[in-house]
């Protein structure tokens, strides 16, 4: 049985939502992912944002787009992700 690419049979992949802050390497984009989470001690709402390479094969995105990411095997020494899909075009 072949499992789809969207559906991985064995692992749970990770799937995170950001905007696309850089798109000038190749078949690269940077992905500003931005989490909100509660302060361990004070209890207060702080945003956390990470920048994570994400694999683009057709170079589809843009700067300011909305993108959905997916977790996947090494691409590179520092990409370990790749687009799925593109949520929402730049205006």
């Amino acid at each position: 049985m072949m499992a789809d690419e969207q559906t991985p049979s064995r692992a749970n992949r990770k799937v995170r939502e950001g905007t696309v802050v850089s798109d000038k390497m190749d078949a690269t984009v940077v992905v500003a992912v931005t989490e909100r989470v509660r302060h361990a001690r004070y209890g207060k709402t702080v945003q956390r944002t990470t920048k994570l390479y994400a694999h683009d094969q057709a170079n589809d995105a843009k700067v300011g787009d909305r993108v959905r990411i997916m977790e996947t095997r090494p691409v590179s020494k520092t990409k370990r992700w790749r687009v799925t899909e593109v949520l929402e075009r730049a205006r």
